[in-house]
């Protein structure tokens, strides 16, 4: 399998890389995935050879802006079912290409919340003189181009009529300037917005993906995050161990069954303008401990970041809560329901099972952790673990709050 990926992919750093995974038994040998790493390296390698061409340009100085002096580049459409790794090889191409400031990362509904943000904006100083009038979607391209010029998206699909309307004309300014775009999704784009209102409308911009991005389907056979955490203990507690310590090194171990042997980075997100420190994120996943989470003033909509942001969530040290704590309650019941809605994986550590985890009497939350308490025991049952991430038991909503930066 690595001489296939060697073979096909170069002298790639992603391919490389994946390899190299591949010998510390970080990632195991997958004929699906080894077709899209040689498709992610090949687009790797014309991204350099776009930007060699940009560079040694006699007049490169001069056009510098110009997208036609250099080659176009094709963009990437990876397709499959759910916990095929399409997200952790998005991640590792976005860590290896040769473009270091004009790329963005980010989850495609937080992407499109960001557009409506930016149009929204538009209009109003447009009808406030501070804009001449022009074509919104056509300035907010521009704008977004100037941000990034290599785009990646993940969990492509739309769901919503006015993303829908907005997707086509944008794509079109964004293809038209040269933006490279790699994106993952579970539908195939001839399904996007399937069923969807006006549909017919939306048809020309699937022919758009096909003319702009390679379409490769990922057919690993293995779901790997039904290998990660299926069957896997995802509740800790002391009193199944020795020792507080000995409950840390098994999170630590499923940490990084989760997030690969480096066990991620730090990152950040940003929600309705601030930003929230994600101490570790990898593999789609990202790890915090319960004050993190909970023992700042984070709400409702910033759980929803992370939810739509991650797979899976590690939470280290949840205390015993009492009456005094209700805050820290109240917050922690309001993310397990933004988690249990978006079907978010959840391993964590606690002091004590769910049933005794909070003793208060008063207050809504004496009534609400009752369905927290069925929640977390459903979260660890194998029917939720293989939930596809982002829709739980509804389609994804409309909302606006946010953007993801990583």
């Amino acid at each position: 399998m690595a001489d296939m990926v060697t073979a096909e992919a170069g002298g790639s750093v992603l391919a490389a890389r994946y390899v190299a995974r591949m010998a510390v038994g970080d990632l195991t040998p997958d004929s699906g995935q080894a077709r899209v790493v040689a498709a992610l390296a090949a687009l790797e390698q014309r991204i350099a050879a776009r930007r060699l061409a940009r560079k040694t340009s006699a007049l490169g100085w001069l056009f510098a802006r110009r997208e036609d002096t250099v080659p176009r580049v094709r963009g990437l459409y990876i397709h499959g079912a759910v916990g095929r790794g399409k997200t952790m090889l998005v991640d590792l191409f976005y860590e290896c290409v040769a473009v270091r400031k004009r790329k963005r990362r980010a989850h495609f509904h937080e992407f499109m919340a960001d557009v409506h943000a930016r149009i929204f904006q538009v209009r109003a100083d447009m009808k406030t003189g501070k804009i001449k009038d022009g074509d919104p979607i056509a300035l907010v391209a521009a704008a977004l181009y100037e941000e990034a010029w290599l785009l990646c998206f993940d969990e492509f699909h739309v769901t919503d009529i006015a993303d829908a309307m907005i997707l086509g004309r944008l794509f079109e300014k964004l293809f038209d300037l040269g933006v490279v775009i790699v994106a993952t999704s579970n539908v195939a784009p001839q399904d996007l917005y399937k069923g969807g209102l006006n549909r017919a409308l939306f048809l020309p911009f699937i022919g758009m993906i096909e003319e702009h991005m390679e379409v490769v389907r990922i057919d690993s056979p293995t779901d790997y995050r039904m290998e990660k955490l299926g069957g896997a203990r995802i509740w800790y507690v002391p009193a199944a161990y020795e020792s507080m310590a000995d409950v840390d090194r098994e999170m630590d171990k499923v940490w990084h069954r989760i997030a690969g042997i480096d066990g991620g980075a730090p990152a950040t997100l940003v929600s309705a303008g601030r930003t929230i420190p994600v101490p570790r994120a990898g593999g789609g996943a990202a790890r915090f401990s319960f004050h993190d989470l909970c023992g700042v003033p984070l709400g409702a909509s910033d759980y929803l970041r992370l939810a739509r942001a991650y797979h899976t969530l590690v939470i280290d040290h949840i205390p015993r809560l009492d009456q005094d704590r209700r805050n820290e309650a109240k917050r922690f019941i309001t993310l397990i329901d933004e988690l249990y809605e978006k079907g978010v994986k959840l391993v964590a550590s606690a002091e004590a099972e769910p049933e005794t985890l909070y003793t208060g009497t008063e207050g809504a939350e004496a009534f609400e952790w009752a369905r927290t308490v069925s929640r977390l025991h459903e979260m660890r049952s194998e029917e939720y673990i293989a939930r596809p991430h982002g829709r739980g038991d509804s389609e994804a909503s409309g909302d606006t709050t946010g953007l993801v930066e990583t």
